[in-house]
């Protein structure tokens, strides 16, 4: 099980994040919903890591993953909206910053994570020459290098075609299925059918949703 309790966050007088506790099955994915500038980006930047937090724990079987930055560095991967890719450099020469090896390039190329998000199409173009979905497939494919079990991904398919959409959610069905645990922001209504339980993230507090398939009714609680 994964849990945060009293997560919590200001920004000068401003309390983004207020006292925010929940939990997560692992082998599961959870959304984050919310209007833009709500918080969504600021509560997963810190369970990243990148981001302070005023006070809270982010637990998992039991660990403190902020206390513990050497557990949170083998277990948690991060996707955020930005592309964390070298612009000048090819998908190829930027998958080896994130993979021990080529061998292990090569494995994930052929029957892995990298197939599935159909890296090998694109090896040789340069970031710079990318397209969005381009970049985020390859963000993705960075961010699990480790074989993290939580993947934290704000807003995954914003922007993107049909296809890359669908390549992202095919992984994510997989990466679940395989006991992976996955945390994702959206305001994609087909990612909402990947998600076992959402949330609505709404003055600083967060708040169970059971969406039902009215999406006006949805749009009227953000």
């Amino acid at each position: 099980m994964i849990e945060i309790q009293s997560l919590s966050k200001h920004f000068g007088r401003k309390q983004i994040l207020d006292d925010i506790s929940f939990q997560v099955r692992e082998g599961t994915c959870t959304g984050i919903l919310g209007e833009n500038g709500c918080g969504k980006s600021t509560l997963l930047s810190i369970l990243a890591g990148t981001l302070s937090r005023d006070r809270g724990t982010f637990s998992c079987q039991g660990v403190d993953l902020f206390t513990d930055r050497r557990r949170h560095a083998s277990c948690v991967g991060y996707v955020p909206q930005g592309t964390p890719l070298i612009e000048e450099l090819s998908a190829l020469d930027n998958l080896r910053l994130w993979y021990p090896g080529r061998r292990e390039i090569e494995q994930e190329l052929e029957n892995g994570i990298l197939a599935i998000l159909g890296i090998s199409d694109f090896l040789k173009v340069p970031v710079s020459h990318m397209s969005g979905g381009m970049k985020k497939r390859l963000s993705i494919g960075c961010a699990v290098a480790h074989h993290p079990r939580i993947l934290l991904l704000d807003e995954p398919s914003a922007a993107l075609d049909f296809i890359c959409k669908e390549r992202i959610a095919n992984y994510l069905r997989q990466f679940t299925a395989q006991g992976g645990t996955v945390l994702l922001t959206t305001h994609d209504i087909q990612e909402l059918s990947l998600c076992g339980s959402l949330f609505i993230l709404k003055q600083g507090r967060l708040i169970p949703y059971e969406y039902d398939g009215n999406y006006h009714r949805l749009v009227g609680q953000l």
